[in-house]
């Protein structure tokens, strides 16, 4: 890290403590109020014990009344006792509504933008996974422990001011040489309080490494292969190999200076030999009685809890999260705006869909993923999509949904330009299932219409998808339920289809089908594909898939390579033309020219 750059981050870092104590009145702001109240109260009450003990011995020494001293001692006692469990109490509850606060904040900064192009951004993706992570204890212990480590540190921190304090009625030079020399700790050893993980690039990416090796273990998507193969053992060390890395790499950042505790050790020693000395020599000369020397002792004693200490850990680990937060709020609605479209979308496409000299760039990416690509596509048509991995094709779905804008180009809309028309207006005239679908844990009525349609709409949408006999409509999709069931892949891929079906029988007018039917065997997809296109037979349909014999059936095919078209026409067309798509259909062909199903019959020719 450059001069500069450790400038910038302990710059960074005294800001980001005070955002934490300026987000607790936001989080709860009579609970905030509460905590800071009895945070001071028991600060305050170890000087007030020293004072009231000092007191009494002072009493007992001249032969006074002990009542107001005793008084004041057990009423410093037993509040002590009582306030730090409430403290506690107050710290754990205060630190769960900051946790939630911050969940809000960071839900609504990743869910208003209308695109996606904050959810992919690398230079916020060290921030997001600091605020996603932050409350499951594996960067650091949760919020609610945090809050109750910062409250004892700040308690032992007001102690050890107020005890200063006192030792001003002894000598003006006392408090001033033993706080200071007490505070310079923190100066001295400050580079020990730093969670470089928030700072560095090697630190965030073995944070990121080892959380990916702890969710390769617990997750169910690879329990499967880990027992198949015989992995679990390769996991476990795995995970236990990247949770050493970080925590040597933060012990690094954070182990102490030796120089630094050095100069620290020699500066206390020296600052309370002065005071202490001084102390006793007053106290030999009669200079002090024996309660104000007992008063005395116990203040410089109590000074040492100004020291540096856990306070400056608990409090880095508890303010990370919330700059993190406040950092992504104003970054975020940028990074997934969209262009701000007025025009109304309903019945669109009437005419057309027409890519012109389109062009799109990931962002922070140099590499293209479309460029120059021009194509109409009539209302009411099929166009089919294939192409090599990284051909640009599911970009192209994200582009028609509106979920990042063309770098170059335009994308239009019976003429209008697709940016022009109102955001919302235009998605609910799309129904998409892209390869990643959604696969909600509610009842059957929900997944194929979370928006609300009427029942016999969707049963219609799962007959189309071929999934009328899935379950109930009220049935639960998890076993997690009540009377839930559990679906297949190739079930939950119906499912999403007819989600889809459901949104053209609502009124949708282009239907986008990315990699669709996957899970599903070639002749089950052939089917579907065919049912597809009778029910959005009214409807613009773009498909992409991978398997040609249901890319032969759309209207046309468009061989995408390099983010351009490179080929275009029926399936026949581009047979009799020998160019690329047919040097792809004659390899996959050939894969299933001899294939039998497991009931001994031959598929259906591809050729």
């Amino acid at each position: 890290m450059s001069r500069a750059d450790r400038g910038r981050s302990k710059g960074h870092r005294s800001r980001q403590e005070w955002q934490f104590f300026a987000a607790l009145p936001q989080a709860d702001r009579p609970l905030a109020a509460a905590w800071w109240a009895v945070l001071i109260l028991r600060g305050v009450l170890p000087a007030a014990f020293a004072v009231a003990m000092g007191v009494v011995i002072g009493a007992v020494q001249h032969h006074r009344s002990l009542v107001a001293g005793l008084v004041v001692v057990g009423v410093s006692f037993v509040a002590l006792q009582i306030l730090a469990p409430v403290h506690q109490a107050i710290s754990a509850n205060l630190g769960s509504r900051m946790a939630a606060w911050l969940y809000d904040r960071l839900t609504e900064a990743c869910v208003r933008p209308a695109g996606l192009g904050h959810l992919e951004d690398p230079t916020l993706v060290g921030d997001l996974t600091v605020a996603r992570e932050f409350d499951f204890g594996m960067t650091g212990p949760p919020m609610h422990l945090n809050v109750d480590f910062i409250a004892s540190g700040l308690v032992d921190l007001a102690g050890g001011l107020a005890s200063t304090l006192i030792l001003f009625a002894y000598r003006w030079w006392a408090p001033l040489l033993l706080g200071t020399a007490w505070a310079a700790t923190h100066w001295l050893l400050r580079e020990s309080s730093v969670w470089r993980e928030r700072n560095t690039e090697e630190v965030r990416q073995a944070q990121r490494h080892a959380d990916y090796a702890y969710r390769l273990a617990v997750d169910p998507p690879a329990a499967k292969e880990l027992r198949l193969f015989g992995l679990a053992g390769w996991a476990v060390e795995r995970f236990i190999d990247r949770r050493r890395t970080l925590f040597e790499l933060q012990y690094r950042a954070t182990r102490l200076r030796e120089r630094s505790v050095l100069w620290s050790l020699l500066l206390v020693t020296g600052a309370n030999l002065a005071v202490f000395v001084a102390l006793a020599e007053a106290a030999s000369a009669g200079q002090l009685g024996l309660g104000r020397a007992v008063i005395f002792c116990q203040a410089a004693v109590g000074a040492s809890l100004i020291a540096f200490g856990g306070l400056n850990w608990a409090l880095d680990g508890a303010a990370a999260p919330v700059a993190a937060v406040l950092r992504l709020e104003p970054a975020m609605a940028p990074a997934g705006s969209l262009a701000v479209g007025a025009l109304p979308a309903d019945g669109m496409p009437a005419r057309h869909v027409r890519f012109r000299q389109l062009g799109f760039a990931y962002p922070h990416v140099d590499a293209a993923v479309l460029e120059g690509f021009d194509l109409t596509i009539p209302a009411g048509s099929s166009l089919a999509v294939v192409g090599q991995n990284g051909a640009g094709k599911t970009t192209l779905a994200k582009l028609l949904c509106r979920l990042y804008e063309p770098t170059a180009g335009a994308i239009e809309i019976d003429g209008i330009d697709l940016r022009d028309l109102e955001v919302s207006a235009w998605r609910r005239q799309v129904a998409a299932v892209f390869q990643d679908f959604i696969r909600f844990e509610l009842p059957l009525r929900d997944n194929v219409a979370p928006s609300g349609a009427p029942d016999e709409v969707i049963l219609a949408a799962l007959a189309d998808a071929g999934a009328e006999a899935l379950a109930s409509l009220d049935t639960p999709l998890s076993r997690g339920y009540a009377g839930g069931i559990e679906l297949s892949g190739g079930q939950w891929q119906r499912l999403a289809l007819a989600r889809a079906l459901c949104g053209v029988r609502m009124g949708a007018r282009l239907v986008l089908l990315d990699e669709p039917t996957a899970q599903l065997d070639v002749r089950g997809e052939a089917a579907i594909f065919e049912r597809l296109l009778e029910a959005t037979r009214p409807v613009t349909t773009i498909l992409i898939s991978h398997r040609f014999s249901t890319v032969r059936r759309a209207d046309r095919i468009c061989v995408l390579e390099h983010g351009r078209v490179v080929e275009l026409g029926t399936h026949d067309e581009l047979i009799a033309a020998g160019g690329r798509y047919r040097t792809m259909f004659d390899l996959q062909a050939r894969r299933f020219s001899a294939a039998g199903d497991e009931e001994g019959r031959l598929y259906d020719s591809l050729a």
